[in-house]
C-alpha cells in the first residue's frame, strides 16, 4: 500500500507533466468555486442516474428519456462515460442553473480500455483511444511490456478511487501495430467490450441445440399452425447469411390476398438463464463492420438452426394480414381487413437478392414475379398513408468499400437503397407496429408490461436550430408548440431530393432529433408517426426482439408479468439501448477509419465538397465521393478577417465580402490528415 502511494506521488510529475499539472491547477480552481458557490445554494438533492461525457470532457447525468443535468469537468469524481453514478444537484447563483457533482460510482460501464501503450519519466501508462477517458492509465512497469510499447493494447482498470490521482491498470491483451487494419478493427470492438469469439459453453450449447434440431421442431409442430404449403420467400442483402424474416403470400378463395410477415422463432431455442441468452444480453445486438459481421449469437444458430433458409421446416411468430382483393389495383387504396399475431411452422421456397427481386418486379419474369410486382404495389400504399400521416423518410445511402487483398480501401460507393430494399421496409414496420397494437388491446393497462421502441419529439433548442438552418437554405418550416410539422418537414426533404443540398437537410434533420431508444414507458415514435411501436422483426440480431417474442407467448397463453419484474425489464431496455448506442459507434468508427485511410494515398488529388456546417473557427466541407468530413479553419479559407454571420449561417470576408456558406460546393484537397483519431483537414482548391 505504501508502495502504491509512493508511485502514485513520483508519478505526478515525472508522468503528469506540466501540461495536466496545469490541468489539474485548473480544476482544482473549480473545485474551490463550486464550495464557493455551494455557500448561496437554495437547496441540494441527491440524484441516481447514467453520466454521459463529451469527448471534450463535460458531462450531463440522464435521469431518464427527457431530463438530464449538467456537470463541469472538476465533479466528475472519476465518473465515466455511462457509469451510473449518484451524484448532488444544487441550484447556484441564486438559483439560475443547475449543476451536478459525482459523490460515488454505483456501476461502472466498463473497467477495459483499449489505447497505445507509452513510456515517460520511466513509467509505462496507456493512452485511450476514445477521448471521453480524460486521463492516462498507469501500468506498472514489467519486462514483458517492453515489446508491447508503442502498440494498441486492452488494457484494465484495477484501482481508481482519487479523482486527483490517475488510474492504475494491467494489460490484458496485446492488439497490435497502429494503422493496421486488424488491428483497428479489433480496437474498435474491444473498446466498445464487443467480443468477437464465444466461450466454449455457448457454443456448446448452441451445438446441443442444433443437435436436438429436429426433436425440438416435431414437438412445436403439434402446437402450431402448419403454412409449410404457403408460397414463402425471403428477400435480402446478396450478403446476407442469416434471414430473420419473410413474407409469404396467397390469394383467399374470396379473392382477397392474405400477406404473412414470419420471423424466426429464436426465443424457442434461446431460454432465458443459459449461457447463450447470458450473452446475446451482454452483446445486445449484431455488429457490422466495413469487413466483419460480430453476431449476436454463435453461427450455428443464426446462419444455421434459426435462420429462415430455403427448403427447411422453420418455427416463426408471423402476424398475418387480409387485404381487400382491390387493394393491389392502381389508383384505390388499400383495404386491410383483419390481422392476427399466430406461432406457425414455414418453409421457405426460395431466398432472393434485393437484386434479384428487383429484376423479377421491373421484367415481370420469373418466380413469383406476380407475387412480387403484387407486394410492390401494395408496400407503396402502405408507405404512402405512413409519409400522409407524418412519417420522416430518409434515403442518405449507405458507404460502401471496396477492399484489396490487404484489407486496404481501393474504391469507396453510396449505396443507395431500391425498391425492394422499401417494399421491406414497409411490412416490417406494418408487423411492428400491429404486434404493438395487438399488445395494448389483449392486455390490460395495469398488467401490460412491453418493450416499447420509442422516439420522443425534438427539444426545443434543437427545433430552432433546425428551422434556421433550413431559413438559410431557402426553406421555411412553421414551429408550433415548440415543435414542428413533421408533415412540412417531409415535403421540405422531397423538394430537396436531387440537389446538392439535400444529403445536408437529410443530415441536419437526423441530428436534431432525439435518440429512439427502448422502455416500457410507451410516448409513441414521433419519426415514424405511430402511437404504438416495438422491434419484433429482427430477434437474429437484436436482442429486445427475442424479450418481445417472450412477452407475446406470455400473454397469448394468458399468462401475466409479474409488477416486481417491471423495473428489471425498465433496466435492461435501457441498457440494450446504450449497447445499441455502442454498437453503431464502433460501425461508424470502422467506416471512419476507411474514409481517412482511403483519402491518406490520395493527398495531391482535388476533390469536391459540400459546406454542412459553419462555425466560427471554421467551415466542415463533406468530401462527395467519400461523405469524409473535414475542416477547413478559418485562418486557411484565405487573406480576409471572415466573421461569422449565425443568422445567414456564413462566414463572411469584411474585404472581400466573399462568403461561404451552407450547402455551396466547393474545391478542396487535403491539408492535414490524423488516422490514429480518424480525422482530417482540408483547404481550399484553386
Amino acid at each position: 500500500m505504501k508502495k502504491t502511494k509512493r508511485l502514485k506521488k513520483r508519478t505526478q510529475k515525472s508522468f503528469l507533466g506540466n501540461e495536466q499539472e496545469k490541468k489539474k491547477e485548473k480544476e482544482d480552481g473549480s473545485r474551490a468555486l463550486y464550495k464557493k458557490r455551494e455557500g448561496v445554494e437554495q437547496h441540494t438533492h441527491s440524484i441516481e442516474g447514467i453520466l454521459r461525457l463529451s469527448a471534450s470532457g463535460y458531462g450531463r447525468i440522464i435521469l431518464d428519456d427527457k431530463t438530464d443535468i449538467k456537470i463541469e469537468k472538476g465533479f466528475l469524481n472519476t465518473g465515466l462515460n455511462n457509469d451510473i453514478v449518484q451524484a448532488t444537484v444544487g441550484s447556484f447563483w441564486h438559483g439560475k442553473q443547475k449543476m451536478a457533482h459525482v459523490e460515488k460510482i454505483i456501476k461502472r460501464a466498463k473497467t477495459d480500455h483499449v489505447g497505445t501503450l507509452k513510456e515517460k519519466g520511466g513509467y509505462y501508462y496507456l493512452k485511450p483511444q476514445d477521448p471521453r477517458v480524460y486521463m492516462d492509465i498507469i501500468i506498472p512497469k514489467e519486462d514483458s511490456h517492453k515489446e508491447a510499447l508503442g502498440k494498441k493494447v486492452l488494457v484494465t482498470i484495477e484501482n481508481w478511487s482519487d479523482p486527483k490521482e490517475p488510474p492504475e491498470g494491467k494489460i490484458l491483451r496485446v492488439i497490435g501495430k497502429p494503422n493496421t487494419h486488424e488491428t483497428e478493427m479489433l480496437s474498435i470492438l474491444l473498446d466498445k467490450g464487443i467480443e468477437i469469439d464465444f466461450d466454449t459453453k455457448v457454443e456448446n450449447e448452441a451445438k446441443q441445440l442444433k443437435k436436438n434440431g429436429s426433436t425440438l421442431l416435431e414437438k412445436a409442430l403439434k402446437e402450431r399452425t402448419d403454412y409449410r404449403d404457403v408460397s414463402t420467400f425471403t428477400i435480402d442483402p446478396d450478403d446476407a447469411k442469416d434471414f430473420d424474416d419473410a413474407i409469404s403470400y396467397q390469394t383467399l378463395p374470396n379473392g382477397d390476398l392474405e400477406i404473412g410477415v414470419h420471423i424466426a422463432d429464436v426465443s424457442h431455442y434461446v431460454q432465458p438463464g443459459t449461457a447463450l441468452d447470458k450473452e446475446a444480453v451482454k452483446r445486445g445486438t449484431s455488429t457490422y463492420l466495413v469487413d466483419r459481421t460480430v453476431p449476436m449469437l454463435p453461427e450455428i444458430l443464426s446462419n444455421d438452426l434459426c435462420s429462415l433458409n430455403p427448403k427447411e421446416d422453420k418455427l416463426v411468430f408471423s402476424t398475418l394480414f387480409t387485404f381487400s382483393k382491390e387493394s393491389i389495383k392502381k389508383g384505390v387504396p388499400f383495404l386491410l381487413k383483419k390481422h392476427s399475431v399466430e406461432k406457425l411452422v414455414i418453409n421457405s421456397n426460395k431466398r432472393f437478392t434485393y437484386e434479384e427481386a428487383q429484376k423479377a418486379i421491373d421484367t415481370g419474369e420469373g418466380e413469383y414475379a406476380t407475387e412480387l410486382r403484387a407486394l410492390n404495389i401494395l408496400s407503396k400504399k402502405i408507405a404512402k398513408q405512413n409519409k400522409e400521416k407524418g412519417a420522416l423518410s430518409f434515403s442518405q445511402g449507405e458507404v460502401k468499400f471496396v477492399l484489396d487483398k490487404n484489407k486496404r480501401p481501393v474504391d469507396v460507393y453510396i449505396k443507395k437503397t431500391g425498391e425492394t430494399n422499401e417494399m421491406i421496409e414497409s411490412f416490417m414496420l406494418l408487423a411492428n407496429k400491429t404486434v404493438t397494437e395487438f399488445i395494448q388491446k389483449k392486455v390490460p393497462k395495469e398488467d401490460r408490461l412491453f418493450i416499447y421502441r420509442i422516439h420522443d419529439k425534438p427539444d426545443k433548442d434543437r427545433v430552432l436550430e433546425l428551422v434556421q438552418l433550413l431559413r438559410s437554405l431557402g426553406y421555411t418550416l412553421h414551429i408550433k408548440d415548440n415543435t414542428f410539422s413533421s408533415k412540412e418537414l417531409n415535403q421540405i426533404l422531397r423538394s430537396t431530393e436531387g440537389t446538392s443540398e439535400a444529403n445536408i437537410v437529410q443530415m441536419a434533420t437526423i441530428r436534431s432529433m432525439a435518440k429512439a431508444i427502448y422502455s416500457i414507458q410507451n410516448i409513441g415514435h414521433f419519426g415514424l408517426a405511430f402511437e404504438n411501436y416495438t422491434h419484433f422483426t429482427s430477434p437474429i440480431r437484436r436482442y429486445p426482439d427475442i424479450i418481445v417474442h417472450r412477452l407475446l407467448k406470455t400473454y397469448l397463453e394468458g399468462k401475466k408479468v409479474p409488477q416486481t419484474k417491471w423495473s428489471t425489464y425498465q433496466r435492461l431496455a435501457q441498457e440494450l439501448s446504450n449497447k445499441e448506442k455502442d454498437t453503431m459507434d464502433a460501425e461508424r468508427s470502422s467506416i471512419k477509419y476507411k474514409q481517412v485511410e482511403y483519402l491518406s494515398e490520395r493527398k495531391d488529388e482535388k476533390f469536391s465538397g459540400t459546406i454542412t456546417s459553419i462555425t466560427e473557427w471554421g467551415i466542415y466541407v463533406e468530401e462527395e465521393k467519400t461523405r469524409t468530413e473535414g475542416l477547413i479553419r478559418i485562418r486557411n479559407l484565405g487573406n480576409d478577417f471572415f466573421r461569422y454571420d449565425k443568422i445567414k449561417m456564413a462566414l463572411i470576408g469584411s474585404k472581400t465580402k466573399k462568403s461561404f456558406r451552407l450547402g455551396d460546393t466547393i474545391k478542396i484537397k487535403i491539408k492535414k490528415i490524423d488516422i490514429n483519431n480518424k480525422t482530417l483537414e482540408y483547404e481550399l482548391a484553386g
